[in-house]
């Protein structure tokens, strides 16, 4: 029953988070992810159709500590959104987590805007302990803003507008 609830790619599988990775620039902690297999035909037919998609991202830093419930560091959430100009022909994508916008002619190349974080400034490392162990999780799905009003009516109950990931969990330690 849980699968329901997961968009699936035309080949059955679920959308997850690939390539998660955290390092650090000279004063932050640092995230890159890559979401795959999220993008549908449906979701393709939406689009150029004038629903604009919205992925919302969730990305949480805690300290873990022992015989306690871990403390939560910090929290991020931020949105990527996707539209389509059907007079020009090209793809708007708006990523605020950087406060930028792009614009592209390419499907591949705004699913790739779409779906990538690369470098998300999670945290100076200066608020950071290096004797302690931390991790940092990220989920993305589909913001419930994205569908227009009594969209749910016709949109069937397994339909891919229920995108989430799981979260994706990485325990790191500072090291001077």
């Amino acid at each position: 029953m849980a699968s329901l609830c997961q968009v699936r790619s035309s080949y059955g599988q679920e959308a997850q988070i690939s390539d998660f990775t955290v390092t650090n620039s000279e004063k932050h902690l640092l995230l890159y992810l890559t979401v795959t297999d999220w993008f549908t035909a449906d979701m393709e037919a939406a689009i150029h159709n004038g629903i604009p998609i919205t992925f919302a991202f969730a990305i949480d830093l805690y300290a873990k500590r022992s015989n306690w419930p871990d403390k939560k560091i910090t929290a991020h959430e931020f949105n990527h959104v996707m539209e389509y100009d059907s007079l020009k022909k090209e793809y708007h994508i708006h990523r605020n987590e950087k406060g930028d916008s792009r614009v592209t002619s390419s499907l591949d190349d705004a699913r790739k805007l779409m779906s990538e974080i690369n470098g998300f400034k999670v945290l100076p490392l200066d608020e950071l302990d290096p004797q302690v162990s931390y991790t940092i999780r990220a989920k993305a799905k589909l913001a419930r803003k994205t569908m227009p009003r009594y969209f749910h009516y016709l949109v069937p109950f397994s339909s891919p507008w229920d995108f989430e990931t799981k979260w994706h969990n990485l325990t790191l330690r500072l090291t001077l």
